[in-house]
């Protein structure tokens, strides 16, 4: 936990801590990393040593997704395109992060500009899981996961626009939270789908969670999205007696493996013997969610990556033609196919002639889904679900077959199109894999969430299991 660690530390040596950490790194499997900050990260470590700081994160080494901006560290997204790429300033997490003496210790492996379930589509190569080195940590934020799972960093910030957060928490049996839209701000996240995305905390455990929330939540005038709130750890050890949870009917059974949804109704029987209470609801239009998310999140995707031509920054290939050839070279060779993709659709999405019938309608639906997720926190408190209806596959396995991926997502995107917050925590095991529990809340319903994922938390022994292949 972040709260010994913290304790620990003044006492012994940061620099000694982080060196252990990098010496793992190193040595290591899971290929979690794209860079370190060593240079930087032990030079705070050793002013930490002279002179302990008092900010709530003071000597605590973090690892950051590749999408989240970072002064003088390269922020390449997992991608060719932005190879070399070195942000002139700190994205507001960051800046959040090193006013509480948090110390960026480097950058995690991502699909390539957040899109993916798997951390496949890297131009880095794929993350490992922990729990098995032949199985994908999840994604988009695998490497961030994998790391903190694999004991190569005590936490991690990861983005979530369909689930990226949660996805691969599921899969690497760690806490991965995606905060109501709105609560963190984005300025300095690398942009893929404005409306969806929110960057969340992976870590060890529940507490580490809110913790790691009550850093970086908080208004910023750069983001015209950022709600003026913060967040509190007040009410998350209050426990769950009387809290009423539901239990979406269209989020379990097909489709669903048998030992991930046996993990979940064990979890859920836990919390009611704590003093919670369930009751089945409907959230109709789910059967929509995949297709309008999917719609939504290309178009967006399109339009944001079109400032990518390595003409400012980034890849530049061959000598420079005519602007057109140029353009459609660089980003011919600087994308991958995942992200070629997401574009040609999104942009196909907007064309004239078609934005009414694709784009227009899944904001239609966005808001029936939205509408959904209100009239089920009329009748209940939190929701709960598994995060990922299957375990963490092996690598290769899916990759060549898209719909596949984009079906996993099936119980994560709803949320985004919701714009809720969702936790999901290790809840059990299906064979020797991680099963996550996702628990959901009402907009900024972060306390309720997160108070009866530490209920549950301090319950069982889930959160204590760690991987023996890394």
């Amino acid at each position: 936990m972040l709260s010994e660690l913290k304790e620990q530390l003044p006492a012994g040596s940061a620099v000694e801590y982080l060196e252990k950490l990098f010496e793992k790194i190193e040595k290591s499997r899971l290929n979690a990393f794209t860079s370190l900050a060593k240079e930087s990260a032990l030079a705070q470590a050793r002013e930490f040593d002279k002179s302990p700081g008092k900010g709530l994160l003071a000597g605590v080494p973090i690892a950051i997704k590749e999408c989240i901006s970072t002064k003088g560290i390269e922020t390449n997204c997992s991608s060719r395109i932005l190879r070399g790429y070195v942000p002139p300033y700190d994205a507001h997490v960051i800046e959040r992060l090193k006013a509480e003496g948090a110390i960026v210790m480097g950058k995690t492996n991502m699909d390539e500009f957040a899109m993916g379930t798997s951390t496949e589509t890297s131009a880095f190569g794929p993350t490992r899981n922990p729990w098995d080195l032949e199985r994908v940590p999840g994604g988009s934020s695998g490497g961030s996961a994998a790391c903190v799972a694999g004991g190569e960093a005590p936490c991690a910030l990861g983005s979530d626009t369909g689930g990226s957060v949660r996805c691969p928490a599921s899969f690497c049996g760690i806490v991965g939270l995606k905060p109501t839209y709105g609560l963190v701000s984005r300025f300095g996240l690398v942009a893929y789908a404005n409306s969806l995305e929110q960057i969340g905390p992976l870590t060890g455990t529940v507490e580490d969670t809110a913790l790691l929330m009550q850093v970086i939540a908080g208004h910023d005038w750069r983001d015209s999205t950022s709600a003026k709130k913060g967040f509190s750890l007040e009410g998350l050890k209050d426990g769950v007696k009387g809290l009423k949870i539901g239990i979406p009917k269209e989020y379990f059974g097909e489709g669903v493996d048998g030992e991930v949804e046996k993990a979940v109704w064990n979890a859920i029987s836990t919390l009611e013997n704590l003093g919670a209470s369930w009751q089945e609801v409907s959230l109709p239009h789910t059967r929509y969610a995949l297709a309008a998310y999917y719609v939504i999140a290309m178009s967006e995707a399109s339009s944001n990556l079109a400032r990518f031509d390595g003409l400012r920054y980034g890849l530049r290939v061959g000598e420079d033609q005519d602007w057109h050839t140029t353009f459609s070279e660089i980003r011919s060779q600087g994308f991958g196919p995942e992200v070629k993709r997401r574009i040609l659709l999104g942009t196909y999405a907007l064309s004239a002639g078609y934005y009414g019938r694709y784009y227009l309608k899944a904001l239609k639906v966005r808001t029936l889904i939205k509408n959904d997720f209100q009239n089920a926190f009329k009748q209940v408190d939190i929701l709960a679900s598994p995060t990922m209806p299957i375990p963490a596959f092996k690598i290769g396995e899916r990759i060549n077959d898209p719909l596949s991926l984009y079906m996993a997502d099936v119980f994560t995107v709803p949320i985004n199109l919701a714009g809720v917050p969702a936790v999901s925590l290790p809840c059990g095991f299906a064979g020797h894999l991680p099963v996550g529990l996702q628990l959901m809340g009402p907009h900024f319903g972060e306390a309720a969430v997160l108070g009866a994922a530490q209920a549950f938390e301090e319950a069982t022994p889930f959160h204590e299991a760690r991987p023996e292949v890394i």
